[in-house]
């Protein structure tokens, strides 16, 4: 909670306005019937017309000043829950940032973004009606209470058998649904889950005629937060037959008590009338104070799923004189283990020992599984190891900032993604101060040009979000592009070219001997024939290194290779099938 609410900043001003003016509010409100009663007692029963008109004009101001104030509460409630909510955003979209991949495992993409949607908007509206109503309500209460001591202190007492009843009935709903709630935020998660799934694999739903069992999994998903939701709300609806209750009862006691008291001569009209005014308001806050309740309830699940991703500790620790550049791109894994949930005993890596000299191209091969894609994440520490230490240019990767060895270490991915922009506007990501000519240069080396230059707007081309009016191998040469212009120490291709032919996968290799000849250069694939030019190729085999040589050499020597070559030569298949 101090987390979250410390995210009001520079809101705190219009957040004390809003209360300071709420409460002025109820204080005028508070006094109006009290003006009634004077206006009856001292104005018509005495028939003295100038008291009526004195005391009218009285209430004509206060209502004025009531409107007046009820106004600058709404506007400073807007703005400060507004920007207090913009803030949340803004503060966990930053921590998002710092998150390594595991964090970002650990909460599900789903997950953040319900948080920063649905959680940030019931706080957002949890908060302005405790400024307001939260603020506004337990005043009324007091100051109306205080009145009806004030008037009639016999009568009041009934006042606190309706109290007593229905703070019993409302505490004992709102205790089975805050649990209820509770649970109904866990469920946004799997509904967002469905959606999101659904939408970004809609091309395979549809090639597989699976409409129907993804509808049927949405309804499931969406079946079961109706169900809550209506489990709750059902039982919120017993607020209003017992506010009613208590209101007949105080009216009718009121009324019969208040009657005989007349006659007594012990209270005047204008009293009782006040009296009724006051029971009303009495009631109606209680009645509000139900619904803040109910709010705050729903709220604070989104508190605490909100307070997890701003209390998140980043996995991946920034030094304390973190090392600002990095020497050249000689590489060294020191018996590394590594695994994606500690302590859980499945390594993705185990006792992995390499030294690659800085230049070398270096091809990685290996069955599904095998742990290529876990090795080069090391690299540019998109996680940490567990046990050992992965080296670039001589220095511990933990002990570099991240930014710098990001940047020398550029990474293309099994699956990179393109933004919403234009071609240049992509590119760029890989380096904000590259001109057009190093942009062109770039698409050369990785044979983007020649689909670029036949679109209508060439390099000004927009690209959908995610790539989506370009093909696989188009979206694939676009992000080598993107890699090159960083001009890095290191660059690692994770399966980069699986979307391209043969032919142009061999015109990326040759461009890469030309415009990056020092560049230590790392390459995943699923191809012999894209690896087989390497330096040396590493061969994997369940997360451990099973051989480490030159083409020629594993041929001769390592039976997974072999196998590998067999299978592809001879037209039997993927290398993870048998030959």
């Amino acid at each position: 909670m101090r987390k979250v609410l410390q995210q009001l900043k520079q809101y705190k001003r219009a957040t004390f306005l809003c209360i300071a003016m709420a409460a002025l509010e109820v204080v005028v409100e508070i006094l109006l019937p009290f003006v009634t009663a004077q206006i009856i007692d001292k104005g018509l029963e005495a028939g003295n017309l100038p008291a009526v008109y004195r005391y009218g004009i009285l209430m004509i101001v206060m209502a004025f000043l009531s409107l007046i104030f009820g106004a600058f509460a709404g506007k400073f409630a807007a703005s400060s829950s507004s920007g207090f909510a913009a803030n949340l955003r803004e503060a966990i979209y930053a921590k998002i940032q710092t998150f390594s991949f595991s964090n970002i495992d650990k909460f599900s993409v789903p997950g953040l973004v319900t948080r920063m949607t649905t959680d940030i908007t019931n706080i957002q509206n949890a908060f302005m009606m405790v400024i307001r109503i939260a603020v506004r309500a337990p005043l009324m209460l007091i100051f109306s209470y205080a009145m009806c001591l004030y008037i009639s202190p016999r009568l009041s007492a009934m006042f606190l058998f309706a109290v007593v009843f229905l703070v019993a009935v409302i505490g004992s709903i709102m205790v089975v649904t805050m649990k209820i709630f509770n649970r109904v935020f866990r469920k946004y998660d799997d509904l967002n889950a469905s959606v999101q799934e659904n939408i970004s694999a809609i091309r395979v739903v549809k090639a597989f005629v699976r409409e129907k069992y993804e509808n049927e999994k949405f309804s499931k998903a969406s079946s079961n937060l109706y169900r809550m939701f209506v489990k709750a709300e059902g039982l919120l609806a017993f607020n209003n037959p017992a506010m009613m209750l208590a209101i007949y009862f105080c009216i009718i006691s009121v009324s019969w008590f208040g009657a005989q008291f007349i006659v007594e001569g012990t209270l005047t009209t204008g009293d009782l009338t006040s009296l009724f005014s006051y029971i009303m308001s009495l009631l109606m806050s209680l009645m509000m104070l139900s619904m803040v309740v109910v709010m705050i309830s729903m709220s604070l699940a989104s508190v605490r799923r909100i307070g997890e991703v701003l209390d998140e500790t980043p996995d991946l620790a920034a030094p304390e004189k973190p090392v600002m550049e990095v020497k050249d791109g000689n590489i060294v894994f020191d018996h590394v283990s590594f695994s994606y949930k500690h302590g859980s005993g499945k390594n993705a890596l185990s006792d992995i020992n390499l030294r690659i000299r800085s230049g070398e191209i270096i091809g990685v091969i290996g069955g599904t599984g095998s742990g290529k894609s876990s090795l080069v994440n090391l690299i540019c520490r998109l996680y940490d190891v567990n046990q050992g230490s992965v080296s670039v240019g001589g220095v511990d990767v933990r002990q570099y900032d991240t930014e710098v060895l990001r940047n020398q270490v550029s990474v293309v991915l099994q699956k990179n993604t393109l933004f919403s922009g234009t071609i240049l506007e992509n590119l760029r990501w890989g380096n904000p101060d590259a001109t057009d000519e190093e942009c062109q240069a770039a698409c050369r080396a990785a044979c983007a040009d020649e689909f670029i230059e036949r679109l209508p707007d060439g390099y000004e081309t927009r690209i959908e979000r995610g790539g989506a009016n370009v093909s696989g191998g188009q979206k694939q040469r676009l992000c080598i592009a993107r890699a090159l212009l960083k001009k890095p120490k290191v660059l690692i291709l994770d399966d980069s070219t699986s979307a391209v032919d043969t032919a142009t996968d061999a015109k990326i290799r040759d461009a890469f001997a030309r415009k990056i000849p020092g560049t230590t250069t790392i390459i995943i694939a699923q191809r012999i024939s894209s690896v087989e030019h390497a330096d040396r190729i590493l061969v994997l085999d369940g997360g451990r290194v099973n051989a480490f040589d030159t083409h020629e050499n594993l041929l001769k020597t390592n039976a997974i290779y072999q196998e590998i070559y067999e299978s592809q030569v001879k037209g039997g298949g993927d290398f993870d099938q048998p030959a």
